[in-house]
């Protein structure tokens, strides 16, 4: 089994470099397109759970995963994707916690070990975005790290009046895209509960 197929997801088959996540106007419902605006990601977050959850189904509607927390009161930031076609975990998103930097690493659910590391770039819209909710509307930028600390890719807000990410990442990185996109979706959401 390659690394790709260990993290893949059975309804998700992510091949292009580039990608685009809108959050409606409304409340945590994100669409993942394509380069060419197809839709290949839809996912939103549960209201009313005590514990945090987000399901995601493919572009034809099939469930696909879901990111979910088994704690009711998740401070440090800790969730788990699983994939809903076999039922098994993917990878695991723990949140570093620190005032300066947002920092989110992604790790094999099994041995803990890291996959990929997203992490806000300017470390001043991470300040105010602790500091006070209305600096949630600046937008935020991550850089995408492989295991060995390269660049791979980024997560670049945009200014609009939702939230919207444009996603590239390097398609001859051996880190498993599909866990990072799907990582990707959710990262707006969490930091603003946060």
């Amino acid at each position: 089994m390659t690394q790709d197929d260990q993290y893949s997801i059975e309804n998700v088959d992510l091949t292009d470099g580039y990608y685009e996540i809108e959050q409606s106007l409304i409340r945590n419902k994100y669409t993942l397109t394509d380069e060419r605006g197809n839709v290949v990601l839809r996912g939103k977050q549960e209201m009313f759970n005590l514990k945090e959850e987000f399901p995601f189904v493919n572009g034809s509607g099939e469930e696909a995963f879901t990111v979910k927390t088994d704690s009711v009161l998740d401070v440090a930031g800790s969730y788990t994707l699983l994939d809903s076609v076999v039922g098994e975990e993917v990878v695991v998103l723990d949140e570093d916690l620190s005032f300066l930097v947002e920092t989110w690493t992604i790790r094999d659910p099994q041995t803990g070990d890291a996959i990929a590391t997203v992490q806000s770039k300017s470390k001043l819209v991470s300040v105010l975005r602790h500091v006070s909710n209305i600096a949630n509307i600046v937008p935020n930028t991550y850089e995408i790290f492989n295991p060995s600390d390269e660049k791979i890719g980024e997560i670049a807000g945009q200014l609009s009046l939702k939230d919207t990410y444009e996603v590239t990442i390097d398609e001859s990185s051996t880190v498993p895209k599909e866990a990072v996109m799907a990582s990707a979706c959710v990262l707006d959401a969490l930091e603003n509960n946060n």
